[in-house]
This record gives C-alpha cells, sequence and structure tokens, in this order.
C-alpha cells in the first residue's frame, strides 16, 4: 500500500530533531503521525537521525492500538492492507495512539530532564512554562504503564505538552512543523546554562588504559563527570532516566585510587555482572570499554550533559532499585539494545 505524503515530513522532521543530541541520545525518542486509521510510529531501537535514510516507521492500526492500550496489551496490530515488518513497533506506541494529536514527538530533551530529576524545582518550573497546556507527571516505566498514567492525567485535563519526571517530553501538535517548533519553544523555557569544569588529565588516562579493555571517553565533555566533584557525586549517587540504565547500566561506578580497569572489570565479571561499559576516574576523566557500542557513548555524553546543568544546591530524585532492575530485566529493552548494536 502506498504511503501517505504526511510520512514524508515525519521523516525530515524526526531526522533533524535525531541528529540533535540535546534533544534524542541513540535509540532514544520516537514520533508518529496518524493518517486514515493508521498510526506511523517509530520503530524500537531505531535512531530518529535514520529517518530520512531508513525505513523506520511501522503502521499500526489506530483503532486497535487504542484497544490493546484498554485491554493492557502491549502487542501492536499491523494496519490491514500492509506487510508485516520484522521491527518491533516503539515501546511508546500505546502513548502515542492514545494522544489525539496528529503528530506526537516523544524526545529526551537534556534541559527536560534537568528539571524533571529534581525534587526542588516544581514552582520554578512551572512558572517557565505558563501559559503552555502542560502536565507533569511523576517517573512510570515506559510502555504500558506510562501511557496509562498520561491517559489518567488526560482525562482530567487536555494537553499537548506532557513532562515525564526522569525520563523527557512529549507533544502534541496538528503538524509536524508545529510539533517541532513547540519542543523549541519547551526548550527554549527550560534552557540552563551548563557548568564549566576542569579539563581531562590525558597522560593520566591513558596510563590507566594501558593493556586494558578501556580507552578515554572519546567525547571531551565526558571527562566532566570526573573531574568536578560536584558532578562526580550527582552521577554516582544512581540513575537519572531509563536509557542510562539501558545503555550504561544502573548508576556509574568509579575507580578507586588503588584499583586498575582490569581488577574492576574482572570482579564484575566474577559476580555474575558485565564489565562496566564506563567508569569515572575522579579528578583525571572517564573512561569507556573499547567494545561498546555508539549507543553507550551517546548516553555517556547525554549524562554529561544532565549533570553539568544540575544547580550545586539542587536535590535530585533517582530512580529507584526496582525500578532500574524492571529496566534491566524487560525483553523490549534488551531487544532495543541489540537493535543499536546491529545498527
Amino acid at each position: 500500500m502506498q504511503q501517505p505524503a504526511i510520512l514524508n515530513e515525519l521523516r525530515r522532521m524526526s531526522a533533524r530533531v535525531g541528529k540533535n543530541i540535546l534533544l534524542t541520545q541513540a535509540a532514544g525518542g520516537n514520533s508518529s503521525v496518524k493518517h486514515g486509521g493508521v498510526l506511523w510510529v517509530k520503530a524500537s531501537g531505531t535512531w530518529l537521525a535514520d529517518a530520512e535514510t531508513k525505513d523506520i516507521f511501522l503502521p499500526i492500526l489506530l483503532c486497535g492500538a487504542r484497544a490493546a492500550l484498554a485491554d493492557g496489551d502491549q502487542r501492536m496490530p499491523v494496519a490491514a492492507g500492509h506487510v508485516a515488518s520484522p521491527l518491533r513497533a516503539s515501546i511508546e506506541t500505546s502513548l502515542h495512539a492514545l494522544m489525539p494529536h496528529p503528530v506526537v514527538l516523544h524526545v529526551h530533551s537534556v534541559n527536560t530532564i534537568a528539571w524533571s530529576v529534581r525534587k526542588d524545582a516544581r514552582d520554578e518550573f512551572a512558572e517557565r512554562l505558563r501559559g503552555l497546556s502542560c502536565h507533569r507527571l511523576d517517573y512510570h516505566h515506559p510502555g504500558l504503564p506510562l501511557a496509562h498514567a498520561v491517559s489518567a492525567s488526560l482525562a482530567q485535563r487536555p494537553a499537548d505538552v506532557l513532562i515525564l519526571g526522569n525520563h523527557g517530553l512529549v507533544v502534541g501538535a496538528p503538524t509536524c512543523d508545529a510539533a517541532e517548533a513547540l519542543v523549541a519553544e519547551v526548550e527554549q523555557r527550560l534552557a540552563l546554562k551548563p557548568r564549566d569544569t576542569t579539563r581531562a588529565n590525558d597522560g593520566a588516562l591513558a596510563r590507566s588504559c594501558a593493556g586494558t579493555e578501556y580507552r578515554p571517553a572519546q567525547d571531551p565533555l565526558c571527562h566532566k563527570l570526573a573531574t568536578d566533584r560536584h558532578n562526580l557525586a550527582v552521577a554516582t549517587g544512581g540513575s537519572l532516566y531509563p536509557d542510562h540504565v539501558i545503555f550504561l547500566g544502573p548508576g556509574m561506578p568509579t575507580l578507586a585510587a588503588d584499583e586498575s580497569l582490569t581488577a574492576k572489570a574482572a570482579r564484575a565479571v566474577a559476580g555474575g555482572l558485565p564489565a562496566p561499559a564506563a567508569v569515572l576516574i575522579p579528578d583525571k576523566g572517564a573512561v569507556i570499554r573499547s567494545d561498546v557500542g555508539a549507543g553507550a557513548h551517546a548516553l555517556l555524553t547525554c549524562l554529561a550533559l544532565v549533570v553539568t546543568r544540575l544547580p550545586l544546591d539542587a536535590a535530585i530524585e533517582y530512580l529507584p532499585p526496582d525500578k532500574e532492575q524492571a529496566l534491566l530485566n524487560w525483553d523490549a529493552e534488551r531487544y532495543r539494545q541489540q537493535m543499536t548494536a546491529n545498527r
């Protein structure tokens, strides 16, 4: 069946958003458009940045997706007349289906996350978004739990902007251009200036990595997580948002002064865990395992972008351990990791 012309608009908008690391990182974020009873939604594990070069959107029967949400079913029916795809619909398809807007855009905006992980920012947050049709929600597990929470919220009062605690931003709009513009407006209102910190100790990092499976992080920004003691405390205090857990593991490990990277990795493996994807070396910088994919690199940069925007006196809300484990043990997220690894 022929694809609608509006899908090309969705592709162009999604690619632009997907190439902006302040809005999306790796396979994070998703977008959709409703047309003729079909919900065209990004496939799980695909990258918005690839929207114009790869076929990343799936045609889902809109009424079927809404019925699945009501029944608590994560499986999404392909629209009639379309060939079934080996790809899976986005984890957030239910969320896209329940929102009444023709276009829905979900991003992991760095500025939004930096606000949404704070316990002490509700009043200022509300003031910055004054005049927008907006809801702020607590953290909910992605997928059906989040969709049910959004459904309950929208039943009380319609909204065009959703701020998801410890997660990101969702907007609904009549067109792709309007959705992108609304994200830009929220970003402008929530913009935070990153704090400057000490540069990496390149020589010390090289010595720590010599003969190991680790290497210094490619993005110089990542080293600020370790060279600044406040950043280090925030980064190692717990997990701030789901994709960090998925691509880097819970929290951020550090290297003790008398510890080697090889020994740290060996201890993790001996305990039945994978070697840490990335490690922070206090006062020196960040290192990352040589065999990890682009997703881990992007999420390490994302963490630095978020943490350097948090005020020194911010009260942080981390994901509880049970929420971390729910993400780690979720087949849908293992699938997304594998899709990223195969990209």
